[in-house]
């Protein structure tokens, strides 16, 4: 068979049917009404003597011949528009769009409404589907076009995939209002002797600040594994336990449950994220757009934790007053030996640290 004889538009249409799994949602997709699709799907099916497609119910189940292609169709298929995306000044109001991004759940919360926001005022038929995709399958989900920018904390990949640094956040703890072990400030002993909430999309493995704390030869009691931090929150506000989580995540949920927020009780590290992307979207005039817009709403805002600075050192200095000698001894060590971090791109100790932060949440 010569590629002079195929039809690329037919790809298309089995690229929309294999992710729709629906030959009515992947004509929605398409513009075009069922009987075109089924007349593309029997054309195809023929060219390549596959059934492609097995029917179950009202879903599409794709052959293990499709199966096997997929990957390498949605590649081709993506190259080929990026191509001739690029023929074309781009235009944000023009553009029709629709973008897949990896995020977590925290990452949703800061920032879709500004990114929403600013979408409906300069591209208003662009479009945005969230979905999170496990860690291990990330980089194979950007190579095939399935996801187009995914938000993560500091990983290895391999030199296909780009990244950027975007920035970092301490962690805090919030508590209800009149909890009884908490007067004012939080101090490390009582922080270990509450009970604890750990939020986590995963079933099993601790999060950074647990492994932060094993480190050290502390632990935490853990009496809640929850997946999602407003319900965590929600737990938080009836009862005694205790909460977690990144700084700005915290001053985003807790007003409205009028919980409070203590500063973490040790120097454990702070939470990062980095944007990926692969690199046959490098180029791509939207794919780069979209990329400035999340780096513009994700920038810290200049001096915003100046004024924490100094309860945040004194309460580090009581912390480690509390701290045996000898891990005292090793986290002196340990300090010492981790090396500073350039806040423009992306560290140069990710690949050092990327296996052991992709373990933990």
């Amino acid at each position: 068979m010569h590629l002079s004889q195929v039809d690329l538009n037919l790809f298309v249409v089995l690229e929309a049917i294999y992710r729709e799994g629906n030959i009515t949602r992947a004509g929605h997709q398409l513009n075009l009404t069922q009987p075109a699709i089924s007349h593309a799907l029997k054309r195809l099916r023929d060219l390549l003597q596959d059934p492609l497609f097995v029917r179950q119910g009202a879903h599409m189940m794709p052959t293990a011949f499709t199966q096997n292609m997929i990957d390498q169709v949605r590649q081709a298929l993506q190259i080929l528009e990026v191509n001739l995306v690029q023929t074309y000044n781009f235009v944000p109001e023009h553009s029709r769009r629709n973008f897949h991004l990896s995020l977590w759940e925290y990452m949703e919360t800061l920032m879709l409404p500004s990114l929403l926001g600013r979408l409906a005022h300069v591209a208003p038929g662009m479009s945005i589907t969230t979905l999170r995709v496990k860690r291990r399958d990330l980089e194979t989900e950007l190579a095939s076009g399935s996801v187009d920018l995914a938000i993560e904390i500091p990983m290895t990949m391999s030199d296909r995939v780009r990244q950027k640094w975007l920035w970092k956040e301490p962690y805090v703890v919030i508590a209800r209002q009149g909890h009884p072990a908490i007067a004012d400030k939080l101090d490390l002993e009582t922080y270990l002797e509450q009970r604890h909430i750990q939020v986590s999309s995963r079933r099993l493995g601790p999060t950074l600040i647990d492994v932060e704390l094993s480190r050290r030869g502390l632990r935490r009691l853990v009496v809640l594994r929850s997946q999602h931090t407003f319900s965590a929150c929600m737990v938080v506000s009836k009862t005694d336990l205790l909460l977690t989580l990144p700084e700005r995540h915290a001053q985003l949920l807790h007003p409205g449950l009028r919980n409070r927020v203590h500063l973490f009780p040790l120097p454990a590290p702070r939470l990062e994220a980095a944007l990926y992307w692969h690199e046959s979207v490098e180029n791509d005039p939207a794919n780069r757009w979209l990329r400035e817009e999340i780096e513009k709403i994700l920038a810290p805002v200049p001096g915003a934790r100046r004024k924490v600075s100094n309860e945040r050192r004194r309460s580090a200095q009581v912390a480690s007053s509390l701290i045996p000698q000898p891990l005292k001894e090793r986290q002196a060590r340990s300090s010492t030996s981790d090396p500073r971090r350039d806040g423009e791109g992306v560290r140069r100790n990710y690949k050092q640290s990327g296996a052991a932060r992709a373990r933990a949440e």
